[in-house]
C-alpha cells in the first residue's frame, strides 16, 4: 500500500467492507452494529488478505467518537430526564453501580490489577444507546412511556459515562497502574484539580458558549447555506472538543458533549442534528469497523470461560438487575423485563472506555479482545433475550394473582412538561409558511386548528414565533426535522412547498409512521397531480388551476353572469368538465420552426 493512498484504500476498504456485512446482518434481523464489527474483523490486521492501516482507522474513529458524544449532548434533554426522574436515576445509578462491582469483582479473581479491574467493569456497565434505540423503534416502543423511560435510563448512563472518562485518567494516574502507588492525599489532590478543571470548562461554556455558539449559528443559518451551516456544525463540535482538551486538559469526549448540550438548548438543534447526522453517521461506521480491527477473534477460542463468564456479568448485572430494579420500583412486570432485555448488552462507550484502559496502560489487548467479544455476543444474542423475556411474561401471565402481586402499585406518574404533549392530539402539519403557507396558517389561526408550521428559512422562522406560530427549524426531507412537529399525532399534513421532489419526500416520511393521516399537497401539472393522487394523497391542488377557476370565476360575475350559474360553471370545472390540459396539448398544432 502506498503511503499517498493509505487513507483512501482505508476509507474504500472500511465502508466497503462495512456496507456488505451490515445490509448481512440487517438480512438476518441482526443490528447493522454487528456488520460493523465483523467488518473490522475481517479487514484487521488478524484476518488474511487486504490490511487497512490500523492507525489511520484509530484516527479517523476519534472523530467517530466526538460526533457520537456530539450527538448524545446533542439530544440530551433535562427535561425528558425530569419526566422520568424518579424511576430512571436511582434504577440507573444501581444498575451501573451493580454492573460495576460484577465486573470488577470477577477480574480481580482472575488476578488483575485494581486499576486494570475498574476499567474492565466500567467497561461493562453502560449498555448500547445504538441497540437500544433501534430495538425500542422496531417494537414501536420509542414515544410510548416504557420508551422514554428506556430512553431517560440511558441518558443517566451516559452520563455516567461521561464522568467516568473525565475522571478516569486522573484516578489511575493517581493510582501508578498498580494500585499501590500514590497516597490518599494525592489521589484527592488529583481527583480535585480534575474536577475544578471540569468545572471551569463547564463554567466557560455555560456563560460563553451558552450565547455565543446560538448565535453563531443563527446568523449563519440566516444566510440561508445548507453547506455553511454543517460546517459550522462540525466546525463547533470538533473546535470544542480540541479546545477542551488543550486548554483545560479534558477528554476530546467531555468537550463534545458539552457542545452538543450548548446547542440542544437552542431550537436550531433540531437543523444540527439533522446535518450532522450523515457525517456522524459516516464516522461511527469507521469507529466501529476500527473497533472490530482490534478484536482479536482467537480469544473466542482461546478464552471460552472467561468470555462467558464476561457475557453472564453483562446478563446478570444489566438485563436481570435492570429488570428486577424496575419492578421493585412498581413498574409493571412485562414492561420491565422487555427494558431489561433492552440493556442486556454493551457497545460503542464499552469500546471507548476499553480504548481509554489501553491508551493508559492498564488494560492489555488481551482484555479488550475480551470486552470487544462480549459486545459482539451479547448484540448478536440480544434478539433469543428478547425471546426469553417474552416466555416469562406469557408464562406468568397465566397467574392473574401473582402479576397482581407483582403490579399493585403503578409507576410514579410521569410529569408531561414536553410542549408537544400539551398541544391535543390531531394537530396539523404545515411544511413551507411561504405566501400560501402563511394563508393556510392564518386559516387555522381563525378558526382555532392547532397547527405546527415546518420553515427552512430562520427568518420566516423568527417572525412567526413572534407572532406565536409554532414552528420547526429545518428542512422537512432531512433525518428527524419531522420527528419534532410529531407525525404520529397529527391527523393531517399541508405542503405548500412548490418543489414537487421535496413534497414526494416529506409524503414518504410522514406515511411511514401515520399511514392514515390525510394530505394536501400543492402542484404544478397534470403528471405532478396524477402521481401524487397514486400515492394515496388526499388533495393535490394544481396552483395554476386554482387561479384560474378564481379568475373565471370573477370574469363571469363581472360579465353578467349570475352568482348561482358562475357557481355551478366552476364546480362543473372542478369536477372535469373541462378539457384536460395533456389532451388541449396534443390537438394544438406544432410550433413552426424557423
Amino acid at each position: 500500500m502506498h503511503a499517498e493512498t493509505g487513507l483512501l484504500l482505508t476509507l474504500a476498504g472500511a465502508f466497503g467492507a462495512a456496507f456488505l456485512l451490515g445490509f448481512l446482518a440487517t438480512k438476518v434481523k441482526l443490528p447493522p452494529l454487528v456488520g460493523y464489527l465483523v467488518a473490522g474483523i475481517l479487514i484487521g490486521p488478524q484476518s488474511p488478505g487486504f490490511i487497512a492501516d490500523v492507525s489511520l482507522a484509530q484516527q479517523l474513529a476519534e472523530i467517530g467518537v466526538i460526533l457520537l458524544m456530539f450527538g448524545v449532548g446533542l439530544h440530551f434533554s433535562p427535561g425528558d430526564l425530569k419526566k422520568v426522574q424518579r424511576i430512571v436515576v436511582p434504577g440507573a445509578v444501581l444498575q451501573m453501580a451493580m454492573a460495576l462491582t460484577l465486573g470488577t469483582g470477577l477480574a480481580l479473581w482472575w488476578g488483575w490489577s485494581p486499576s486494570a479491574s475498574i476499567v474492565f467493569g466500567l467497561c461493562l456497565f453502560v449498555a448500547s444507546t445504538v441497540v437500544v434505540l433501534r430495538v425500542l423503534e422496531d417494537r414501536g416502543m420509542l414515544d410510548s412511556i416504557d420508551g422514554r423511560i428506556a430512553v431517560g435510563w440511558l441518558i443517566v448512563e451516559d452520563l455516567g459515562v461521561v464522568f467516568a472518562l473525565v475522571l478516569l485518567p486522573a484516578v489511575l494516574g493517581a493510582m501508578s497502574g498498580d494500585g499501590a502507588g500514590g497516597s490518599t492525599m494525592d489521589l484527592v489532590q488529583v481527583i480535585g484539580l480534575t474536577v475544578v478543571k471540569v468545572v471551569a470548562f463547564i463554567v466557560l461554556m455555560a456563560m460563553v458558549g451558552r450565547r455565543a455558539v446560538p448565535w453563531l449559528l443563527t446568523h449563519v443559518a440566516r444566510t440561508g447555506s445548507r453547506e455553511l451551516f454543517t460546517l459550522a456544525v462540525l466546525a463547533v463540535s470538533l473546535g470544542v472538543a480540541m479546545g477542551a482538551a488543550a486548554v483545560f486538559g479534558v477528554s476530546f469526549a467531555l468537550g463534545a458533549f458539552v457542545a452538543g448540550v450548548v446547542i440542544s438548548e437552542s431550537d436550531l438543534s433540531y437543523r444540527a442534528g439533522a446535518d450532522a447526522l450523515p457525517m456522524q453517521d459516516a464516522f461511527a461506521v469507521l469507529f466501529f469497523v476500527s473497533t472490530g480491527m482490534l478484536l482479536d477473534p482467537q480469544i473466542l477460542v482461546e478464552q471460552p470461560g472467561k468470555l462467558a463468564a464476561t457475557v453472564g456479568v453483562i446478563y446478570l448485572g444489566n438485563a436481570l438487575w435492570s429488570a428486577g430494579l424496575m419492578i421493585l420500583l412498581r413498574h409493571p412486570f412485562g414492561a420491565s423485563l422487555r427494558l431489561g432485555a433492552a440493556l442486556g448488552q454493551i457497545g460503542e462507550f464499552s469500546f471507548i472506555m476499553a480504548g481509554l484502559g489501553v491508551s493508559l496502560g492498564v488494560l492489555s489487548e488481551e482484555a479488550r479482545s475480551l470486552v470487544l467479544a462480549a459486545a459482539l455476543v451479547t448484540i448478536v444474542l440480544n434478539p433469543l433475550l428478547f425471546m426469553g423475556a417474552e416466555w416469562v411474561i406469557a408464562r406468568v401471565s397465566r397467574y392473574p394473582a401473582l402479576l397482581d402481586r407483582l403490579e399493585r402499585q403503578k409507576a410514579p406518574r410521569l410529569i408531561a412538561t414536553d410542549l408537544w404533549e400539551a398541544m391535543p392530539i390531531g394537530h396539523v402539519i404545515l411544511v413551507g409558511y411561504g405566501r400560501v403557507g402563511r394563508t393556510i396558517g392564518e386559516a387555522f389561526q381563525r378558526v382555532g386548528i392547532p397547527f405546527v408550521a415546518v420553515e427552512s428559512d430562520r427568518r420566516v422562522v423568527d417572525a412567526m414565533r413572534t407572532l406565536g406560530v409554532t414552528a420547526v427549524y429545518g428542512d422537512a426531507t432531512r433525518p428527524g426535522i419531522l420527528e419534532h412537529a410529531h407525525p404520529r399525532t397529527a391527523r393531517l399534513l399541508v405542503v405548500a412547498s412548490p418543489d414537487p421532489y421535496h413534497a414526494r419526500r416529506i409524503i414518504e416520511l410522514v406515511r411511514a409512521v401515520n399511514p392514515d393521516i390525510d394530505i394536501v399537497v400543492r402542484t404544478h401539472a397534470d403528471v405532478e397531480q396524477q402521481l401524487f393522487e397514486e400515492l394515496g394523497v388526499s388533495k393535490a391542488l394544481m396552483g395554476e388551476r386554482e387561479l384560474a377557476f378564481s379568475m373565471a370565476y370573477h370574469s363571469l360575475r363581472s360579465a353578467g353572469c349570475e352568482d348561482d350559474r358562475a357557481d355551478d360553471v366552476i364546480q362543473m370545472l372542478r369536477g372535469g368538465a373541462r378539457m384536460p390540459t395533456r389532451e388541449f396539448s396534443s390537438i394544438m398544432p406544432p410550433v413552426a420552426r424557423t
